[in-house]
């Protein structure tokens, strides 16, 4: 069966957003399609999609590597996720449909019940899927687009908030899927806005874009990613 390059792009994505394919990286298209278990054509593809999106750059005699983001760039990203992620809150309580809502709720009543368990991994994997619900809850496509782009990225250079934080976050965040059930934009904008504001010193603090740990290849075979 054919893999497709929107496949291969999201397991290349993933490896460097997880710091298995650490800054700075050469991405070889033989040796990522041995990885991924693809060929080259898939590949190519997925790097420029990934170039166009900034996680990859292309340098003359070197060829394609994982971007380098500076201190600059990274701090410009929170603030522009400061400004969108609001309005796209405020979207969301104005567009929002019941099977958006009914993921949101469940997602934060797995999310509680997760945090009083300390469970960390399957915490963060619930606040992407959260936050991904609530972009696509704007229906726009560009501005989802850029919500999902934009928390990639933070998620690819900045740790994760501490778990200490858990809790609470989960608690703004039924507070939030609350305001927008009831169509209040201007308080999902501002929920949404404090949040960001809470969670920003903590991020800077906790700053790190080095290799989170070796992972096994992974092949875009098993489960289609």
């Amino acid at each position: 069966m054919r893999i497709s390059a929107h496949t291969v792009c999201t397991a290349i994505r993933d490896d460097i957003v997880s710091g298995v394919l650490p800054p700075g990286a050469r991405l070889a298209e033989e040796q990522l399609a041995q990885r991924y278990g693809v060929s080259r054509v898939p590949v190519r593809e997925a790097l420029r999609t990934l170039e166009s999106e900034g996680f990859v750059v292309s340098r003359r005699h070197a060829g394609a590597c994982v971007a380098q983001p500076g201190d600059r760039e990274a701090a410009d990203l929170l603030d522009i996720h400061a400004l969108l992620e609001p309005l796209g809150a405020a979207r969301a309580a104005q567009r929002r449909t019941e099977a958006h809502l009914k993921v949101l709720r469940g997602l934060v009543r797995l999310g509680r019940q997760r945090a009083g368990q300390g469970q960390e991994t399957d915490l963060r994997s619930l606040g992407d899927w959260f936050h991904e619900t609530v972009a696509q809850a704007t229906c726009s496509p560009g501005l989802t687009s850029l919500l999902v782009q934009l928390r990639r990225k933070i998620t690819w250079l900045y740790a994760a908030e501490p778990l200490s934080r858990a809790v609470g976050l989960w608690q703004e965040r039924g507070a939030l899927v609350d305001a927008i059930a009831r169509g209040d934009a201007e308080r999902a904008r501002m929920l949404s806005a404090a949040q960001l504001e809470r969670a920003t010193p903590a991020r800077r603090q906790f700053r790190s874009v080095t290799v989170r740990g070796p992972k096994p290849a992974v092949n875009t075979v098993r489960g289609q990613i």
